[in-house]
């Protein structure tokens, strides 16, 4: 799922509701985990947050964006760059969102994305992270590697990235036509490859401009590469905006094997199986995974680094960052976003722009009943939601532990259940494998989770200290410690583990503000939309997964990019696309 298998995402040609334009005029430290009376963590591994009653500089700027998710800091770092005055309030005493890493007895945790893939790609084609890490002058030191472990029902193999490594698996595992038929669907999709990557995401933008930054800087090209891919290719590339169910049916797929592994990767990149999915996201993921050379990257240091150098990229140009600031509702004044209310009663101003950072249904809790229209409540209320998560956190000794151990596995139990079934896939990272200072020496950290998939029913209303939820908590954390030692294998006990901390609904509800603990909107492709990043309040804007272009983290920085970008001029953002060589 995107948010812990990452990868470069397409962005579709499309034009959010106008946004009005104006013009312009150090590393975090990681903290040990508290709960809320000041104790060690708890087995949820969470914290809460003390507010904070000053931050740096003036209670004002330019523009204030709540919540710093990887979508909140790529608009914070492109607006400073732009040379505008950003402040940036964070709930949690950590930055990141569900990003974020914490510590804890000196294992560091990721607690979201890990597997990444486009980090030192560089151009038109780069993942929209790259790219506005590219526009904010930070590096990102990353670890190459090409494989990662599957656990299914027909048994287990290393599945490796690359044009031709999959047919080994194809040959033990499907049917004796699932090498042609595979051969077939990348001869189909990679051609399409061209036209997903043709149009940058960090030249969108959410007004008209569009058509200078993005439709006449792009177009020649985009035409090129229909020309390249033929009448076929090209007639295949009307499909990049329809569900990729399409593609697999129009050419006649029936390997039971291949329909479950596409199905997976799509689950895993986008939350839905591939009759909800974007061809076009799809088609550039596999562009990704299967043309030569391809490879996994993951950050030294662990994903907390990825929002260290977002947060180094926005200071470097002037952005301020106040950790333990509480927005607790949107000041509307003279029906526009004025700035924000905190809980301390501190007021923030905000002279040109209020930015959302939170997820649609958080949002609409921050804004006043009576400026909300009727059509954008029902609109929000009536989005279907994606579940919630289950996560497992574990600090464990390397003694006895294989060397060949890797850093991914994921497990299915039934396919027939469907990978988007409730306690039926586990991802599981042990990041310590490539990036040893996560971990003391000698030893491993573990981050295993059910990904969007644990129903929020089961646990709401449920008293976090009272013993049916503890017994809850171990009855349905026990998948998850299942496919642990099946990975890992001999050596592991879970007896021997130093850390053993377990995440639910409720743990990303409380902590890090998600309505209900959703992993964000349920939207299929084909049936309906993410939302533009304008709202109904003038200078009041949204960006992350509840906006377009949806889920996952290069998604949720484009979207970043979008809004940042919507609130310069034209030649602004222009010039910024000429810097990066885009």
């Amino acid at each position: 799922m995107a948010l812990g298998l990452v990868f470069p995402s397409f962005m579709q040609v499309h034009q959010p509701p106008s946004l009005c334009s104006f013009n312009s005029s150090t590393v975090r430290k990681t903290v040990l985990a508290r709960n809320s009376n000041g104790q060690e963590p708890s087995s949820t591994g969470s914290i809460a947050v003390k507010e904070k009653k000053a931050f740096p500089g003036k209670p004002e700027a330019d523009v204030v964006v709540i919540g710093s998710g990887i979508a909140g800091l790529c608009c914070a770092g492109l607006l400073a760059r732009y040379g505008q005055d950003v402040l940036v309030l964070e709930s949690h005493d950590l930055p990141g969102g569900a990003a974020h890493s914490f510590e804890i007895k000196g294992y560091k945790f990721d607690s979201g994305p890990s597997l990444f893939s486009g980090f030192q790609s560089r151009g038109p084609q780069a993942n929209p992270l790259a790219q506005v890490l590219d526009a904010l002058g930070v590096s990102l030191p990353c670890v190459k590697y090409d494989s990662w472990m599957v656990y299914i029902p027909e048994g287990e193999f290393l599945s490796r990235i690359g044009p031709t490594e999959f047919f080994k698996d194809l040959e033990k595992y499907g049917t004796p036509n699932a090498v042609q038929e595979w051969k077939k669907l990348l001869d189909a999709i990679l051609p399409m490859s061209a036209a997903a990557m043709a149009l940058p995401p960090l030249s969108i933008r959410g007004d008209f401009g569009v058509l200078s930054t993005a439709a006449a800087r792009y177009a020649p090209s985009l035409l090129k590469s229909f020309v390249q891919m033929g009448p076929q290719g090209a007639l295949g590339a009307t499909k990049l905006l329809r569900p990729f169910s399409e593609v697999i049916d129009s050419l006649e797929l029936k390997d039971p094997f291949i329909r479950n592994w596409v199905d997976l990767l799509s689950f895993l990149l986008a939350g839905v199986k591939t009759n909800g999915i974007l061809s076009a996201e799809m088609v550039y993921m596999f562009a990704e995974w299967y043309k030569p050379g391809s490879c996994l990257e993951y950050p030294l240091h662990g994903t907390g680094a990825v929002v260290d150098a977002l947060v180094q990229g926005m200071k470097k140009f002037g952005g301020r960052l106040s950790l333990g600031s509480h927005v607790e509702k949107i000041v509307i004044e003279n029906d526009r976003a004025s700035g924000v209310k905190l809980r301390s009663g501190q007021f923030v101003r905000a002279k040109k722009a209020v930015i959302s950072n939170a997820s649609m249904w958080d949002t609409l809790k921050l804004l006043p009943k009576e400026v909300v229209p009727k059509s954008y409540l029902d609109r929000v209320n009536t989005t279907p939601q994606c579940e919630s998560f289950m996560h497992l956190h574990l600090g464990f000794d390397a003694e006895g532990i294989r060397e060949d151990l890797g850093i991914h596995h994921i497990v299915v139990n039934d396919w027939e259940r469907g990978v988007d079934a409730d306690q039926n896939v586990v991802l599981i990272s042990i990041p310590s494998v490539l990036s040893p200072d996560l971990a003391p020496p000698g030893k491993h950290v573990l981050h295993a989770y059910l990904p969007g998939t644990e129903p929020f029913g089961l646990w709401e209303g449920l008293d976090r200290r009272s013993t049916e939820y503890k017994n809850l908590k171990a009855e349905r954390s026990e998948v998850m410690w299942r496919a642990v030692e099946r990975a890992i294998g001999a050596g592991f006990s879970r007896d021997k583990c130093e850390v053993k901390l377990v995440g639910t609904p409720l743990t990303h509800q409380r902590f890090l503000r998600r309505n209900r603990g959703t992993y964000g909107p349920a939207i299929e492709a084909g049936k309906n939309s993410f939302p533009g990043h304008s709202t109904p309040i003038p200078q009041l804007y949204c960006c992350g997964d509840s906006t377009f272009p949806g889920i996952g983290v290069p998604a949720v920085a484009a979207s970043g990019a979008i809004v940042a970008n919507s609130l310069v001029s034209v030649s602004q953002h222009s010039q910024l696309l000429d810097a990066i060589g885009i």
